[in-house]
C-alpha cells in the first residue's frame, strides 16, 4: 500500500507560478514511477509529467519549458514546479505513483489561474 498526500494548489493570475507536493508513504521503495495528472471539467485525464526511479523525466507537449518535476528521495516527495501557468492548466492535478502492478492516485489539489 502506497499513500499520496498533494499540497500546493491554488488561486494564481496567468503568467505566475505554483509549487505543488505531493508526499508518499507506505510501502515507497517499490514505487517505480511517480507522475502528476490534471482534470479539467468536462474533460478526460491527462498526462502532465512523470519521473523514474532513476529521474528520468516526461512532459506533456503543452507544458514542456514551462512544468519541472523533481523528486526528493530523503523526503519521499515529488513535486511540480509550474511556471507561466496559463488559464487552460486550470484543472484538478492528481499525484500517481506507479507499483506494478497496482496503481495509487493522490486525493487530488486544484489549481486556478486566472486571466
Amino acid at each position: 500500500q502506497v499513500q499520496l498526500v498533494e499540497s500546493g494548489g491554488g488561486l494564481v493570475q496567468a503568467g505566475g507560478s505554483l509549487r505543488l507536493s505531493c508526499a508518499a508513504s507506505g510501502s515507497i521503495f517499490r514505487i517505480n514511477v511517480m507522475g502528476w495528472y490534471r482534470q479539467a471539467p468536462g474533460r478526460q485525464r491527462e498526462l502532465v509529467a512523470t519521473i523514474s526511479r532513476n529521474n528520468s523525466t516526461n512532459y506533456a507537449d503543452s507544458v514542456k519549458g514551462r512544468f519541472t518535476i523533481s523528486r526528493d528521495n530523503a523526503k519521499n516527495t515529488v513535486y511540480l514546479q509550474m511556471n507561466s501557468l496559463k488559464p487552460e492548466d486550470t484543472a484538478v492535478y492528481y499525484c500517481k505513483a506507479d507499483v506494478s502492478p497496482f496503481v495509487y492516485w493522490g486525493q487530488g489539489t486544484q489549481v486556478t489561474v486566472s486571466s
